[in-house]
């Protein structure tokens, strides 16, 4: 069956600069196994798949997927999908899309600086045990008296962040393999165009993989950066630097205390696909 199908580039205004993400626009009646197969043909950090709301309250449900598993909830794949679902015309009940997913309810709305999601609540937070401290030091390649802070930032994919001494020492970082989710950030001297370089490294085959561009984490980031006073909304985050790709997040907080991450989204590829 032909199902409509968009490759978006996500947390760019430029196409190939940001994080692709590849959306079927109607994935009635498609298996989980059938929704599987094709995000690992796709390769992708990830697949979406866009289906009717099972409530009232949103306007589509997706569901998630990386080339080996399933997410509740991901960031450039969540502005990524309402692009497309807008531009195939698709029609919010409101001002703002709500976006259902397996975290819950996401709402997505429209900024100068692009779409914009609401940061959904952590699942776990605070300190990181010193042993993992430790750990997570060693797949750096740093001592541990290199990170300077850690926090669990996990609301879905599972991050555990460090805070380096600046965004040099973040870009310098090579880590060969990594066994959990790991966001690194350092910030860049004040007055610079971007606050923040993150870079995000998640485990596969043994390997440390890189992320382009990460909106989860960059949401969690922020949640964490602003209530410890180290960073001030709205600000912009640089990451993909040594992927040779400019994504930037653009991360602000409003009257209600909620993170929103917002970025530029551009379709790469619009057609159709056979599943």
């Amino acid at each position: 069956m032909l199902r409509p199908f968009r490759q978006v580039d996500v947390f760019t205004t430029t196409p190939y600069r940001g994080n692709p993400v590849a959306v079927v626009l109607d994935a009635t009646g498609l298996t989980t196994d059938q929704m599987r197969r094709f995000a690992r043909w796709t390769n992708l950090a990830e697949t979406t798949f866009v289906l009717p709301p099972s409530t009232p309250a949103a306007d589509y449900r997706v569901r998630i997927f990386t080339p080996t598993t399933e997410l509740p909830f991901a960031g450039h794949p969540t502005l990524g999908t309402c692009h497309a679902w807008l531009e195939a015309g698709g029609v919010a009940a409101s001002d703002v899309v709500v976006q259902e997913c397996g975290a819950g309810l996401v709402r997505v709305r429209r900024t100068a600086d692009g779409l914009a999601f609401a940061a959904p609540p952590l699942l776990r937070s605070g300190p990181v045990e010193e042993s993992l401290v430790a750990h997570v030091a060693g797949l750096l390649g740093l001592d541990r008296s290199a990170v300077v802070d850690a926090e669990w930032v996990d609301n879905g994919p599972g991050w555990v962040a460090v805070l380096l001494a600046d965004a040099d020492a973040v870009l310098a970082v090579r880590p060969t393999t990594v066994d959990l989710d790991l966001g690194v950030v350092g910030l860049y001297p004040p007055g610079s165009p971007c606050a923040v370089e993150v870079r995000a490294f998640s485990p596969q085959d043994g390997l440390a993989v890189e992320d382009p561009v990460t909106g989860s984490l960059n949401a969690s980031l922020a949640q964490w950066l602003l209530r410890t006073g180290r960073l001030a909304a709205p600000y912009v985050a640089s990451q993909g630097t040594v992927l040779d790709r400019a994504g930037r997040v653009h991360l602000s907080e409003d009257a209600d205390g909620a993170v929103w991450a917002a970025g530029g989204t551009v379709t790469c590829v619009s057609g159709e696909v056979e599943l």
